[in-house]
């Protein structure tokens, strides 16, 4: 009883010493702790953290049991490993180092009334190829640039309308088969080829072009919106995840809320004001008048 009363006052009295410095820190290793969890599910690597898990475990042991050569070769094994463990990572540790650069980025979003008419004219086209069962790819490029992947198709670099959009996923089109990335509120290039998602938990319901649409949104910040050639559904793709059945409002609001930044939609509210305030000030100053006929 007083080795638990010890030891309790000894615990006591260390918590008194932490002071602010050590509570952030505590935070900030709390935080990494999740983020490294999150990493492991995020990415299926189950079975190769518990494997981390026995070779640390086992070297622990080595070490408290003094068996040398065991624990030499784990220690060679862990620093190789470490290596080896950023080669097998590298895709998934670019796009985090990415998101958190983008973090520190000041203008992640499009501010321009243009991009509002090619958020309209996505929605249109996407609303009449789902109407028609036409299968549809549509990438929207934000701050990661996807050069590598408009190489491999065909450069457009054209308006975005809901006409020329059609036109491209048309079946009997060469370029139907890939995908489309808007740049600028432009369409920077069609029948592009996308990443395939490594992931296995996706429903069997899907077929290539949402995988191809998730793989490219894991690997990038890149809006991707996506109609379904069987069912004629609308999904988006974001940071890995898949919206689908989405209405043509439920799309228009997505695309405003990811493409178009605040200030813009603050400059649009103050603008629709003034008009207000301009058209009753107008309508004051006609009632004020006096009436000719009366005079």
């Amino acid at each position: 009883m007083e080795a638990i009363s010890n030891a309790f006052d000894r615990a006591t009295n260390y918590l008194l010493t932490i002071g602010v410095a050590d509570f952030i820190d505590i935070l900030i290793v709390a935080y990494l702790i999740y983020k490294a969890i999150w990493f492991v599910r995020r990415t299926n690597s189950y079975n190769l953290a518990k494997g981390l898990i026995v070779i640390i475990v086992v070297l622990g042991l080595s070490d408290i049991f003094r068996l040398t050569m065991i624990n030499f070769l784990l220690r060679k094994t862990m620093e190789l490993g470490l290596i080896a463990l950023l080669i097998l990572f590298q895709p998934e540790l670019r796009k985090l180092l990415e998101r958190m650069g983008r973090s520190f980025s000041s203008a992640r979003r499009v501010a321009s009334p243009v991009m509002e008419t090619a958020i309209a004219q996505t929605v249109q086209a996407c609303t009449d190829m789902s109407a028609s069962r036409t299968g549809a790819l549509i990438i929207f490029e934000r701050d990661v640039k996807l050069n590598s992947i408009m190489s491999t198709g065909t450069i457009v670099n054209a308006d975005i309308t809901s006409e020329l959009i059609k036109n491209l996923f048309y079946n009997k089109a060469p370029l139907h088969d890939g995908a489309v990335i808007m740049r600028s509120a432009k369409i920077a290039a069609a029948g592009c080829v996308l990443p395939l998602t490594q992931s296995t938990n996706l429903s069997k319901e899907l077929g290539m072009r949402h995988r191809a649409g998730i793989g490219l949104s894991e690997q990038s910040d890149a809006v991707v919106v996506i109609v379904s050639e069987e069912t004629g559904s609308i999904s988006v793709a974001l940071d890995g995840m898949l919206k689908r059945h989405l209405t043509a409002a439920a799309l228009e609001s997505i695309l405003r809320t990811e493409l178009v930044t605040e200030e813009a939609e603050e400059s649009k509210k103050n603008i629709i004001l003034n008009n207000l305030k301009n058209f009753f000030k107008v309508n004051d100053n006609e009632q004020d008048k006096p009436d000719e006929k009366n005079l």
